[in-house]
């Protein structure tokens, strides 16, 4: 498991910055439309079915982002005052681009009788962690921040907010030694961190902080199970969620519609939340294996630089029955994660859900579990642009 951000750094070394948009000055979003349907991919995921397993109540979910806006109607009562480490601020209750805003809604946001719009841990709460709101993807423009204060923010979130899980949608295109050093103590600190894979597609190579050690890294996918173009591959691509044509909270009030691994992230984030209210006796590593085992396998039933081990399933996650806890419900049964039929289907592969699954199980785990080993984890017994999502990388 590795960090995989959604926030794009600038090419100084050093550098971090959110990706949400082509290099040009960042402008604030302002309030978006209320969406009266259920999106794609929450008519995948479900929320109201997994409301009856968890709802993420009592875990604290730091959104090291841009900032959360408070201020849209599903978002009410769920923000902490957070902390702002780009202006030195005694709280990130705002957000001119709108990226964390998006980011804690998929994770958080609460369920509206005028939308199907909402997040998959509504229980959860929301610490916002402000390190960057440049969406200039080429420079550092004037709301970047370094690579020093986002290891600040991280170490923060464990050990000053109490954070059990961290959403990182930023990346950084190299490594750093201070960001490396916050993540791994946040890994020893028994937080599952979650991040972006990055936007950059098949020739962006490794991205952090995805790829360190102990980070569960997020690819992203279509809302036809296809690999989004624009979703980085590698190694340090874990498990992949959807990702293209998200719908989102905007600031303010509203939603509007974004895209990146930024946003395929928080689902898993979102899912992490459930496990560990459902789970409380379970580690970081215990929740980010029942992430990874859970999943709908790739194409072709093996691990991929594009797909990771395939998936996020967060239903068959809350109710698997191999692993160190058994959990007390009836078997998942299928759940469909993509269109069957067309091009796009045979391109995707067929991501079996509930009990198709288990048939490839057994060598996904052994999969996984090698894998692990690499990454310092062991077993115990219509949207935006696609730059959205880098940070520092």
């Amino acid at each position: 498991m590795r960090f995989v951000a959604a926030v794009v750094v600038g090419l100084v070394a050093g550098v971090v910055v959110p990706v949400s948009g082509p290099a040009v000055a960042a402008t604030c979003t302002g309030a978006g439309v209320t969406s009266p349907g259920v999106p794609a991919e929450l008519k995948a995921y479900a929320p109201s079915r997994l409301a009856g397993l968890a709802t993420g109540a009592g875990v604290r979910v730091a959104v090291i982002d841009s900032g959360v806006d408070p201020r849209n109607p599903q978002l009410a009562g769920k923000v902490l005052k957070g902390r702002d480490f780009l202006h030195k601020a005694a709280n990130a209750l705002s957000d001119c681009p709108g990226h964390g805003t998006a980011v804690a809604g998929i994770i958080a946001g609460q369920p509206d009788a005028n939308t199907g719009v909402q997040g998959l841990a509504p229980g959860a709460t929301i610490v916002p962690v402000r390190v960057s709101e440049d969406e200039d993807v080429e420079g550092s423009g004037s709301g970047a921040s370094s690579a020093a204060s986002f290891a600040q923010a991280i170490r923060w979130s464990v050990n000053q907010a109490k954070a059990s899980v961290l959403n990182i949608s930023l990346v950084m295109p190299a490594q750093d030694p201070a960001v490396r050093a916050a993540i791994a103590e946040a890994v020893a600190a028994d937080v599952v961190v979650v991040a972006a894979s990055g936007n950059d597609g098949a020739d962006g190579g490794v991205a952090f902080p995805a790829g360190y050690p102990g980070v569960i890294g997020v690819g992203a996918v279509a809302p036809d199970g296809s690999l989004a173009s624009f979703s980085q591959t590698g190694e340090h691509v874990d498990i992949v969620a959807f990702g293209q044509a998200v719908t989102a909270l905007a600031p303010i009030s509203g939603h509007r519609g974004v895209q990146g691994t930024s946003f395929a992230a928080p689902f898993v984030a979102a899912t992490a939340a459930l496990l560990r209210e459902r789970f409380p006796a379970e580690s970081a590593e215990q929740i980010g294996r029942r992430l990874l085992r859970s999943a709908d396998p790739a194409p072709g039933g093996a691990r991929s630089d594009g797909f990771g081990v395939g998936l996020l399933n967060p239903y068959r996650a809350l109710t698997e029955q191999a692993g160190p806890k058994l959990a007390a419900v009836e078997p998942a049964s299928p759940v469909p994660v993509a269109r069957r039929g067309g091009p796009e289907w045979d391109r995707a592969g067929l991501f079996a859900a509930g009990g198709a699954g288990l048939v490839v199980l057994a060598g996904l785990v052994v999969a996984v579990v090698v894998r692990g080993r690499r990454r310092g984890w062991h077993p115990a017994t219509a949207g935006e642009s696609t730059d959205h999502d880098r940070m520092p990388g």
